[in-house]
């Protein structure tokens, strides 16, 4: 593996809690989504496009805690309460299916599509300190299924690239979870734990996988970028520019160039103090960074088939 690489502050775009890259590989265009920014009067839904530098930004009125883009046209939104179809060119947003999670401190949060086009979003105590949350998928025909219960913070959700195991993280109680995957159902099952980060100083935020089968994992708070091997060790760490980092993609031409998003919320409603108390964000948090060079290949992303 090459050593000589580079870490790029790609787009100053100071997103309150940017979050859930999404490398299109028919646009060849990167999506990602600002979470809390509605909260603080930002844009919700970021695009940018690497072979003109062009970005583009749509607001919402509510928390997004992931997207993916829809076979035919627009996108899947993970809002606050549910799952919701948006159309780019009008900007409408429609309800596809609510969640039953306790709407008074509960939230969507991130998400993914599997690779028969099912889209998955878990939630999250906005407090970060109950499990009082599912993990849900959202199938083509628009059904809603609970997956999981008793989870604080989902996060990191993504597929071995032979679509055998699942990964997922509840980033509070400190592990990235394996399970056997069904494809063919959409189902997974026999849960155990592929990696702790309770001797790290940073927490599992998002993660995707490469086309080695290892599985990269940014690392909220400490700001390290973790590529796990697929036993679950530690194969390398590569420590970004900002602490805060929240969620990591391949992308470009041939999917070598990674994408890694960052948050500027520096006031957090967490009841836990895992978060160094800040006045103001630290240079360039909330940024969008591009790391080239490694030499690694990830996996194209599907679009949701619904």
């Amino acid at each position: 593996m090459p050593e000589t690489f580079t870490i790029e502050c790609l787009i100053q775009c100071e997103n309150h809690l940017g979050e859930g890259p999404v490398w299109d590989v028919e646009t060849q265009t990167l999506f990602w989504v600002d979470s809390t920014g509605p909260r603080v009067g930002k844009d919700a839904i970021w695009r940018f496009d690497p072979a003109t530098g062009d970005v583009q930004s749509w607001p919402l009125e509510r928390d997004i805690g992931a997207m993916a883009l829809r076979a035919q046209g627009g996108a899947i939104l993970a809002l606050s309460d549910g799952f919701y179809t948006y159309d780019f060119d009008n900007h409408a947003v429609e309800l596809v299916a609510k969640v039953d999670d306790d709407p008074t401190r509960a939230r969507l949060n991130d998400g993914k599509c599997d690779r028969a086009g099912r889209f998955f979003a878990g939630g999250m105590d906005d407090k970060e300190e109950l499990g009082i949350c599912g993990l849900w998928r959202l199938d083509p025909d628009l059904s809603l299924h609970k997956v999981q219960d008793g989870i604080i913070c989902s996060n990191g959700p993504c597929w071995s690239p032979d679509d055998s195991l699942f990964y997922f993280a509840d980033t509070f109680k400190d592990e990235i979870w394996v399970y056997d995957y069904d494809l063919a159902i959409g189902e997974p099952s026999r849960r155990r734990v592929f990696a702790s980060t309770a001797e790290d100083k940073g927490f599992a935020d998002g993660s995707t996988v490469d086309a080695e089968g290892y599985v990269w994992n940014a690392q909220v708070i400490s700001g390290d970028l973790i590529r796990y091997a697929p036993d679950g060790s530690v194969d390398r760490k590569i420590t970004m520019p900002v602490r805060n980092i929240t969620s990591v993609m391949f992308g470009g031409p041939d999917l070598t160039d990674i994408y890694v998003t960052s948050m500027a919320r520096v006031n957090h409603p967490a009841a836990h103090d895992g978060f160094e108390k800040q006045t103001k964000p630290q240079f360039a948090a909330g940024s969008l960074f591009r790391i080239r060079g490694l030499g690694i290949k990830g996996v194209p992303e599907p679009r949701f088939a619904g």
